[in-house]
């Protein structure tokens, strides 16, 4: 059998990662001096790291993040009350795997959605299921499914998250419906997946934002509980950006 031969079994076998290192081991003579097991250990090396690079890009579009954020790229400087110890254990998503909650919070533009698509990012890249939607996105679809009678599928498919990052709650104003879809979203979670939320206002004020009072309670219980913080400080980034350019 010839090295053609080989390379289009490999094709059939929808191997790349396989026929790129093959291809690479008959044009350089180092690999000569390799015993046969050696040298298919590589390859499938090569395989292995193709499919877990192709598992991470589909995870990452599937998610759908906002930015193109990443853990080793978050700014730790102009005093933001962000320690980068914490942000590097979040990084292990120990919290994800203990199905814990994660809470940003800070003024607008102190890189509270950055954060979160880091995160989520980074748990993309440890083979979690991610999902970003802005809490309005959110409620919208919530709407539209209770109208085409897709909101149990809908459900579903938001239990299958791993993470789901709901950005910038509190922004606009809810009704009791949202409040319902909210609730009924949380504790379909609650103890089973992790949340990451962002919000404009500390936790404080997130049950004025709910309203009423029994609903509220039990979303900022179920949403609190055994939840990490982070309380971003200082003056928005993006103004900084803007006045640097």
């Amino acid at each position: 059998m010839n090295n053609e031969s080989v390379l289009e079994q490999m094709r059939q076998l929808k191997m790349t990662g396989m026929q790129e290192g093959f291809r690479e081991q008959q044009s350089q003579p180092k690999h000569a001096d390799l015993s046969f097991e050696e040298r298919l250990s590589l390859l499938l090396d090569r395989e292995i790291l193709r499919r877990d690079n192709n598992r991470v890009q589909s995870l990452q579009r599937r998610a759908k993040l906002r930015q193109s954020a990443a853990i080793e790229d978050v700014c730790y400087k102009n005093k933001r009350g962000l320690e980068k110890a914490k942000v590097m254990a979040l990084a292990k998503c120990d919290f994800v795997r203990h199905h814990q909650n994660l809470l940003i919070t800070g003024p607008t533009g102190c890189g509270k959605t950055y954060l979160s698509c880091a995160i989520g990012n980074q748990a993309c890249r440890l083979g979690y299921k991610v999902r970003y939607l802005l809490l309005t996105r959110f409620l919208e679809e919530m709407s539209i499914s209770h109208a085409d009678g897709s909101y149990a599928k809908l459900m579903t498919q938001l239990h299958k998250d791993d993470v789901l990052i709901l950005d910038d709650f509190g922004l606009t104003a809810i009704n009791a419906a949202q409040r319902h879809d909210l609730f009924n979203l949380i504790e379909d979670r609650y103890q089973l997946k992790s949340t990451i939320i962002t919000s404009q206002f500390p936790v404080a004020k997130w049950h004025e934002y709910l309203g009423e009072p029994t609903i509220a309670d039990a979303i900022l219980d179920r949403i609190s509980e055994n939840a990490h913080r982070i309380e971003l400080n200082g003056e928005s980034m993006r103004k900084k950006e803007i006045a640097s350019s």
